[in-house]
């Protein structure tokens, strides 16, 4: 019995080992199919990123030391003080200053760790004294971006080529990680992010800038970045917000201030030049050339002081709302003669019929 029971334990650890050197075998290979694959956080390129990776280093060596403690003592227990060299299991039920110590120092350890995750914390939390503002907008399945104080608001969508989301073209190095328009920002400045979104819930995740953001929408969240290096960052939307999720990456090109003001100038040219919405002007073309009898049947109601409006100069706007209030006052009025002479001629027509029947 003694024999066939060490036999199958033996067995039964041959299989661990090769199971074991297996994965590692795949794991190897695994890293050398996809050079890029990290087991670690990016260090990033912001400041924020860069605080978010040594609080993560710090507890990682607070929690590794704290596996080293546990570990050495639970193999020591196991290797001295097993049966097999005679030792016996003590009954005891309490041990007061075990009990405190086993307090003292966990709470220890955990207050090591709340003085600097608190600092980060507060650091990621302050917004003030902002250089560039920038509103981010969630849309299935594409981004917004306005710079409200350059005036500049443009789409971002996904540059990947159907065919090759379908396997029918070779896929590129970006695959599904490209756009049509880039988020510009300047570097060594403090922009400030307002994230919502315009119909269901997505989150703005670029990893390098240790940034990330649900954006919620009829509600705004807020965050902002630093980016010490100019370059091209990448990112995508970290919430599961449809059958499209996959196909909304996000990247963020990070300029010098002067490369940046040449952006902008560049935007507000092509803003000024550009032509108008072919399909907004030809509707516009064929309301004008529509008939009142058309646009009442096509539901497009005309401005009852149209005629007056065109004739004469726009005003001031206390003046353009003076008017409106006297046209409404004199329309109401009108309407209120005209209601209460039909409702005196139908009780004449009534109280006719009731002379004639007491005569």
């Amino acid at each position: 019995m003694k024999v066939t029971k060490s036999s199958s334990v033996l067995s039964s650890l041959k299989k661990i080992v090769t199971n074991l050197y297996g994965l590692i075998i795949i794991t190897f290979m695994s890293n050398v199919a996809y050079a890029d694959y990290t087991l670690n956080m990016p260090h990033g390129v912001s400041q924020i990123s860069q605080k978010i990776y040594h609080l993560h280093m710090t507890i990682f060596w607070i929690c590794v030391a704290i596996g080293v403690v546990v570990f050495s003592v639970l193999i020591y227990s196991l290797i001295m003080h097993r049966k097999s060299i005679g030792h016996e299991a003590h009954d005891f039920h309490e041990n007061t200053a075990v009990e405190i110590i086993w307090t003292i120092i966990p709470f220890v350890i955990l207050i090591s760790m709340a003085i600097p995750a608190t600092t980060v914390l507060k650091y990621i939390d302050d917004k003030s004294n902002s250089d560039l503002l920038i509103k981010v907008t969630g849309y299935q399945w594409r981004w917004q971006y306005e710079y409200p104080e350059q005036d500049i608001s443009f789409f971002s969508n996904l540059l990947t080529p159907q065919e090759q989301i379908d396997n029918k073209d070779v896929k590129d190095t970006h695959y599904l990680r490209d756009v049509d328009n880039y988020l510009v920002v300047p570097i060594n400045k403090k922009i400030r992010f307002l994230f919502t979104a315009n119909d269901v819930i997505h989150s703005w995740w670029v990893p390098e800038l240790g940034l990330k953001k649900d954006t919620i929408p009829g509600f705004i969240n807020e965050s902002w970045v630093r980016i010490e290096k100019p370059g091209i960052y990448r990112g995508q939307c970290a919430e599961l917000c449809g059958a499209r999720h996959a196909y909304m990456p996000i990247v963020v090109d990070a300029r010098t201030e002067v490369d940046y003001q040449k952006w902008v100038a560049e935007q507000l040219v092509k803003k000024q030049t550009a032509a108008p919405n072919p399909h907004e002007a030809a509707a516009a073309a064929a309301e004008a050339t529509m008939t009142d009898e058309e646009k009442a049947a096509a539901g497009v109601e005309a401005p009852a002081s149209a005629a007056s409006t065109a004739s004469s100069p726009v005003g001031t706007s206390k003046e353009n709302l003076s008017n409106n209030l006297s046209n409404t006052a004199t329309t109401t009025a009108t309407a209120t003669a005209t209601d209460t002479s039909s409702k005196a001629e139908k009780s004449e027509q009534k109280a006719k019929p009731e002379n004639k029947s007491k005569k």
